[in-house]
């Protein structure tokens, strides 16, 4: 009898650091920039990566020390996943604690972690190096997620 996966028989705040770790699908849609409109709260993301976002690999260049370098970069953990509302809809985390299942791509659920590229999820071909934009064109840069079509949550 086959024993079932771990992110299909576990809550988010049961998952050992490795598995927490192995949920990330890859598509580094949260290391984008996001725009916060001050009356409503809504959120917008980028096209925009963070400075630390290798956006060939859609992984961080330094993910022990991201926090401490980039100020606004946090370090997810369960009570967040269910409380942040700019999470991406397709992000793991967010369908783990909504006990939805994980999508096809996600190198979990396919043995390879190029599905996430392959099915036009992740920033590699949508995300331009933060600095290559300046401040000032931020709000020019709003787009739609990679596979979404709303630019406002």
């Amino acid at each position: 009898m086959a024993k079932e996966p771990f992110w299909e028989t576990k809550r988010l705040d049961e998952l050992s650091a490795k598995e927490w770790e192995q949920l990330c699908d890859g598509c580094a849609q949260c290391c984008l920039v996001k725009l916060e409109d001050a009356e409503s709260g809504d959120i917008a993301y980028t096209d925009v990566a963070c400075a630390l976002l290798d956006i060939g690999a859609c992984r961080c260049r330094d993910y022990a020390h991201r926090s401490a370098r980039v100020p606004g970069c946090l370090r997810l953990d369960p009570d967040q996943v269910r409380t942040l509302g700019w999470l991406p809809q397709s992000c793991a985390y967010r369908l783990v604690a909504e006990g939805r299942a994980l999508y096809w791509w996600h190198p979990l659920v396919s043995g390879d972690p190029e599905t996430v590229h392959q099915a036009g999820v992740s920033v590699r071909a949508f995300a331009v190096e933060e600095k290559a934009v300046r401040v000032r064109e931020l709000e020019d840069r709003v787009r739609p997620l990679p596979g979404q079509k709303r630019v406002w949550r």
